[in-house]
């Protein structure tokens, strides 16, 4: 959680209800930032990153449901809760499998809201708490290393430009080093459960990664075949430094 006063950002294109949700927050003792459609979202998202996001699902240019997706691809940790006037147990069923912590429908009650927020982020802070021992935040094989948290990539002093998914193909092979992941593992923790039986390539994924992070992408040394199986991250020495 961020120093000071948990910061939160309230998501939602009726300027009305977003600004006396935010009051609410900020009464509360709470600090938020405003944003009237996903594009705004993920924008403060790049500037810092907010302690919980209160996230409207019809909004202009770019949805919850899109929003939640896209954020997912780098941010696993921040919580999200929906306040929305779909309370259709479809809508929560989409939610909730994007990535959402909680799913509250308009019109809600304000002790309800706070309550919920204050819940979700004394959740947060007690798993960092238990986790904070033993989860390493990056993991290092020989000149090759994985920002676990922020998903950036370096090869020696050279930081790789990698696309959203192949930053989360790489923070997943990265978190258990030396595993050998199955196509559809890799799906399932990139993409969803829902695209498994898609046409998505890994193999071609997996080429563009070599290129970027290989000196020698033919006869590559980090992101290895297992044959028959998958694909696994490993080192000269098969053995990785996790910080």
């Amino acid at each position: 959680m961020s120093e000071g006063r948990p910061v939160v950002i309230v998501a939602d294109d009726d300027v009305t209800l977003r600004r006396t949700t935010a009051e609410l927050l900020e009464d509360a003792g709470y600090e938020t930032r405003e944003a009237a459609n996903g594009l705004e979202v993920l924008a403060l998202c790049e500037k810092a990153r907010p302690d919980l996001i209160a996230l409207d699902i019809m909004m202009p240019k770019m949805d919850g449901f899109e929003t939640l997706a896209h954020l997912r691809e780098t941010d696993r940790v921040t919580p999200v809760l929906f306040l929305s006037a779909r309370g259709d147990i479809v809508d929560k069923r989409t939610g909730f499998r994007l990535g959402a912590d909680d799913y509250l429908v308009k019109p809600f009650l304000a002790e309800e809201l706070l309550l919920r927020v204050e819940a979700m982020l004394r959740r947060v802070d007690a798993l960092g708490e238990a986790l904070a021992p033993a989860a390493p935040t990056s993991v290092t094989l020989g000149s090759l290393t994985v920002d676990l948290r922020h998903g950036e990539v370096t090869a020696g002093d050279r930081r790789v430009d990698l696309t959203p998914k192949e930053r989360r193909i790489m923070c997943v092979l990265a978190e258990s080093p030396g595993r050998a992941f199955t196509r559809d593992e890799l799906i399932g923790a990139v993409w969803g459960e829902e695209y498994v039986d898609s046409s998505i390539s890994i193999p071609v994924y997996v080429r563009n990664l070599r290129e970027k992070i290989e000196a020698d992408p033919t006869n590559p040394v980090y992101l290895q075949t297992v044959w028959g199986h998958g694909y696994r991250l490993g080192g000269e020495d098969g053995r990785s430094a996790a910080r």
